[in-house]
């Protein structure tokens, strides 16, 4: 059973990387790239805090715990997934060798299971889609979790199953945490004034 698993991630990882062309290289690069996306993080906290009718003060309560999250979800997805499990990434298995796209010559570190781009990503969507609930933010947010994790698998360094284990990972430990900021809030929002 579990081989067939992996041979059906192999052969879904070969589909959906092989759709490359230089174009789309370059796209997906910046895509993985987490500097790229320092507007967006920025863009982020603002409407939290636009959401918190511009109590600057909802920040004391918000910038420790998003960094708890994303330290928990990238630092699990390391130390509980890819160190035990030892899964080779895409772009370091020898069955593989010649027949996957890398870009930039970049095969990543040699462990992929479970990719800690996506379980960062969807651990920052999750968590604020559990704070905006909105159809629009949803969606959007939804995307770009999508969006980064699949450029890890098109990038050639990890497989869809790296990418679905992070998924989850990331998703659990944004609901743990959205569940722990909405509770510091109610705790808190007499002291900071924080209203919704």
């Amino acid at each position: 059973m579990i081989d067939e698993l992996i041979t059906f991630d192999q052969s879904l990882f070969l589909q959906l990387n092989g759709l490359h062309n230089s174009f789309w290289d370059i796209v997906m690069w910046w895509v993985s790239d987490t500097k790229i996306w320092i507007p967006l993080y920025a863009f982020f906290i603002y409407s939290v805090v636009k959401k918190y009718k511009f109590n600057w003060k909802i920040l004391y309560v918000l910038v420790p715990i998003v960094a708890l999250l994303i330290l928990s979800a990238d630092k699990s997805s390391v130390y509980l997934f890819k160190n035990v499990f030892q899964r080779l990434r895409p772009s370091h298995e020898p069955v593989l060798d010649g027949l996957v796209h890398i870009v930039n010559g970049k095969r990543g570190g040699q462990w992929g299971f479970v990719s800690s781009h996506a379980a960062n990503s969807f651990a920052l969507a999750v968590f604020l889609l559990r704070i905006f609930k909105t159809q629009s933010w949803t969606i959007f947010l939804l995307f770009w979790a999508v969006l980064v994790s699949y450029s890890r698998i098109y990038l050639g360094v990890h497989y869809p199953g790296d990418i679905l284990g992070g998924a989850i990972l990331g998703s659990l430990w944004g609901i743990l945490w959205s569940a722990i900021f909405h509770f510091s809030v109610q705790k808190w929002s007499a002291q900071l004034k924080i209203t919704t």
